[in-house]
């Protein structure tokens, strides 16, 4: 979770091994003057529990899942968000920290054929994943009556720009090293409707990353929230402390 989102909002990280999440979330910023300050941008090393605290990132060690993930919402929900919720941001947020793990039966890893480290695959393993991810939100969506979010182009660039650049400098934080938040990121790029953003960090497929939000509250909450209406998914499988992972959703 993270500062500068707009009033009701929610951020989300998750993070490395672990078997029982735990959330601690704060009360939801008041748009305008009452945002929180912006937490630290040292990105967390260690495995931690998942939490939603606007500070700094978990790093407790912790259980639950394998990898980290952040998340940021709209609604109800612990996180960053800009609705009703814990944390900071626009609504349903999530609790940020690392690991978590969740119910669907498991996909199809996109590397299991391929290698996503060839050259010339990484691509085609990182958006299989991707549309794996959509399938996965929506299929935990239809079990609470919450209506499908579809792929939307410009989100969907928004999150892979920013799984992207987590990867390329090595840091992982709803706030990127140069301050901003996720909500300025896509207004420079002019979208104005981003809900909420989750993100993960080291687990290997698109079943297991969802295992993991799915296991955090906030992080669960920006995925069953009925008012998002699009999702944009990023992928990134390269070298380091990935693969990394970021899911926009917009109203």
């Amino acid at each position: 979770m993270r500062a500068d989102a707009p009033p009701g909002s929610a951020l989300e990280t998750q993070g490395s091994p672990s078997t029982a999440p735990v959330d601690r979330g704060t009360t939801p910023a008041d748009r305008g003057n009452d945002r929180p300050q912006a937490p630290s941008t040292t990105p967390s090393k260690t495995p931690g529990k998942p939490s939603a605290t606007p500070s700094t990132p978990s790093k407790q060690p912790g259980s639950s899942g394998s990898g980290q993930a952040n998340g940021n919402g709209n609604g109800k929900g612990n996180g960053n968000g800009k609705a009703n919720g814990n944390g900071n941001g626009k609504g349903n947020g999530g609790s940020g920290g690392k690991g978590s793990s969740s119910s669907q039966k498991p996909t199809t890893p996109p590397g299991q054929s391929e290698d996503p480290n060839t050259p010339g695959n990484s691509d085609k393993a990182e958006k299989t994943a991707a549309r794996q991810v959509l399938a996965l939100v929506n299929q935990e969506r239809s079990k609470v009556g919450c209506e499908p979010v579809t792929a939307d182009p410009k989100l969907g660039q928004l999150a892979q720009d920013f799984t992207d650049d987590m990867a390329l400098r090595g840091f992982f934080d709803h706030l990127d090293p140069d301050g901003d938040s996720p909500w300025e990121r896509a207004e420079q790029v002019g979208i104005l409707n981003l809900g909420g953003e989750n993100i993960a960090r080291g687990q290997q497929d698109a079943q297991a990353v969802m295992d993991s939000w799915m296991n955090s509250a906030g992080h669960r909450a920006n995925i069953l929230n009925c008012t998002y209406k699009t999702l944009g998914v990023g992928v990134n499988f390269g070298d380091g402390d990935g693969p990394w992972w970021t899911q926009d959703f917009g109203y």
